[in-house]
């Protein structure tokens, strides 16, 4: 199993959901985060002064897959939100250990 964390913009979420729906993905998590790479913020004017934004609005969005779904959940995302410009974002995949669902006891695939 592999957890994968995608890092998009947010207008992008609605089409990344719709994507994973497709591939039969239906659990994630989703989490408003803020961080800068090569983009590296931006200056903006409010009310007359200047002051540098460092962090950009980003969604992350989690979830855990079998090892064999990894590249086509990695290449799903990318052609859910891929718009071409600086910014798009990263992806990140992690292996995991052990999965126990809470409700029933599930262990590991049975439990995702």
């Amino acid at each position: 199993m592999k957890k994968i964390e995608a890092i998009i913009k947010p207008f992008k979420l609605d089409e990344l959901k719709e994507g994973l729906g497709e591939l039969g993905i239906t659990g994630m998590t989703i989490s408003e985060v803020k961080g800068f790479g090569r983009q590296k913020g931006h200056t903006e004017i409010y009310r007359g002064a200047e002051y540098v934004v460092d962090f950009i609005p980003k969604i992350k969005v989690e979830t855990v897959v079998s090892s064999d779904m990894v590249d086509i959940v990695i290449e799903k995302i990318i052609s859910s939100v891929q718009t071409g410009s600086i910014g798009d974002g990263k992806i990140f995949v992690t292996p995991i250990d052990k999965v126990s669902r809470i409700r029933t006891g599930e262990l590991d695939n049975d439990a995702i």
